[in-house]
């Protein structure tokens, strides 16, 4: 079971002449990889030994009853309610279960899925529950297991807190002194904390800074690399986004660029775009406009619900075509701007004027509202409110979120005598490997962080 992120650890430190310390370690929230802001209180104990206390366990099982689910009265006195058929497809058994892989082999094919049980049992210590069925297979499962796994919405929410963190949606005012948080490039890379941290800033708000960074175009795959691996694309693992004489992408030039998402033409689009600042335009231009899709979604739906059900439900071409490194392409992806999961939260947002293809494959009535609704969108996003300016240093690295961030840039003048002054080395990560990271470090890391 994953361990919470939230509130307070407390360690017992080791015994010398006075004795034990019980150290309180309270993690401020939204502290950075940098930060020393913990504060500690030392509370002596006692010399003399306490005596043991019997071990109680984590859950216990006082009586076991069948019905139409399997219902279980925990020591405590709450009572839990189990699926019959969920009971026997999560069977423990080693011809059920392959422990070593943690992979359930139950053959479904095969499985009677309205088989009942003829019996439960309980052992003493209530820490184990017996399951005899009428096909005379047995099922173990330890009641700790059950616990964790009951169908209550308290557990189903502990368990969906490791899935994904809770979104922190934002807007310019409450970013006026952008970037919120810093993180030390160095720390991140060198501790699991650091890592972590940036991690979980940049999964709940959708945007973090790191600093100190190293001024040498491999730095961006290190710190891939540190979380799991570059998503690659058509235009390659790294790309350098600088002025070309013959550009494939309108990011190649010293125009400006309007408010997007990467790649909005791939199905599975990467997750998380860093971009690390080597050098920066001299003078005015060349800063990034960052937006939170999430807070304009909601206005839009909570002011117009007409347009948010368009650009929900309106199948929308996104496309690339041309020639990277000799290699042609032609990418396609049919999906609304906003996209929402089937609880109705917004999942990824898609946008790009350059990458909405000329083809509009939706009957004709729907085409003019579509065009009234991304309009507003648009306004809102562009919004004081809505939209942040940050122009990037020499060892920053932009990190946000390609599903929720929309980003842009504004125009910079052209180099002198060829040489650039605005250099960015590029890289994705994607979703999966963070949140996999997370819960890994979440684990290993002995205290948790407050957020």
């Amino acid at each position: 079971m994953l361990r919470t992120m939230y509130g307070q650890a407390k360690l017992l430190l080791g015994h010398g002449k006075e004795g034990s310390h019980l150290i309180s370690i309270s993690t401020e929230a939204h502290r950075t990889a940098s930060s020393t802001a913990t504060n500690f209180s030392v509370q002596p104990q006692p010399k003399q030994q306490q005596p043991q206390q019997p071990q109680v366990p984590k859950a216990a099982v006082s009586r076991a009853r069948l019905a139409r689910h399997l219902e279980l009265t925990w020591r405590q006195g709450s009572a839990s309610h189990f699926p019959l058929t969920w009971l026997r497809d999560n069977c423990q058994c080693p011809q059920c279960y392959h422990p070593e892989s943690k992979s359930r082999t139950v053959d479904w094919a095969t499985c009677d899925v309205t088989i009942k049980p003829k019996d439960v049992q309980v052992s003493d210590d209530g820490k184990t529950v017996i399951v005899d069925w009428l096909d005379a297979h047995n099922s173990r499962f330890s009641a700790e297991w059950l616990h964790e796994r009951r169908f209550e919405e308290d557990a189903r929410k502990k368990w969906l807190s490791t899935y994904k963190q809770k979104k922190h949606i934002w807007g310019s005012a409450q970013e006026e002194n952008f970037p919120r948080k810093r993180f030390n490039f160095s720390a991140v890379m060198s501790t699991d904390g650091g890592l972590l941290q940036w991690l979980l800033e940049l999964e709940m708000r959708g945007v973090a800074i790191l600093e100190g960074a190293d001024s040498d175009e491999s730095t961006v795959r290190k710190l891939a690399e540190r979380v799991a691996f570059i998503r690659r694309t058509h235009y390659g693992e790294e790309f350098n986004v600088k002025s070309k004489s013959d550009p494939s992408n309108v990011a190649y030039t010293e125009q400006a660029l309007q408010l997007h998402t990467d790649l909005p033409y791939y199905e599975y689009k990467p997750g998380v775009n860093m971009l690390h600042c080597l050098m920066q335009a001299q003078g005015e231009g060349g800063e990034n406009q960052l937006v939170d899709s999430l807070r304009v979604a909601m206005q839009l739906k909570q002011n117009n619900p007409e347009a948010y059900k368009a650009l929900t439900t309106v199948p929308i071409d996104w496309s690339d075509r041309g020639v990277e490194d000799g290699r042609p392409f032609q990418s396609l992806h049919r999906a609304p701007v906003i996209c929402e999961d089937a609880e109705g939260n917004v999942v990824r947002v898609n946008y790009s004027q350059p990458q909405r293809d000329s083809h509009f494959s939706v009957p004709l009535e729907q085409v003019d509202g579509w065009y009234l609704a991304l309009k507003e969108f648009t306004r809102l996003a562009l919004s004081d409110e809505n939209c942040v300016q940050y122009k990037t240093k020499p060892g920053e690295i932009l990190s946000f979120d390609n599903l929720r961030i929309l980003h842009g840039r504004s125009s910079y003048s052209p180099a002198v005598n060829q040489i650039y002054e605005r250099h960015i080395v590029g890289a994705y990560l994607d979703w999966d490997e963070i949140r996999s990271r997370i819960r890994v470090l979440s684990q290993q890391e002995p205290t948790p962080l407050a957020h």
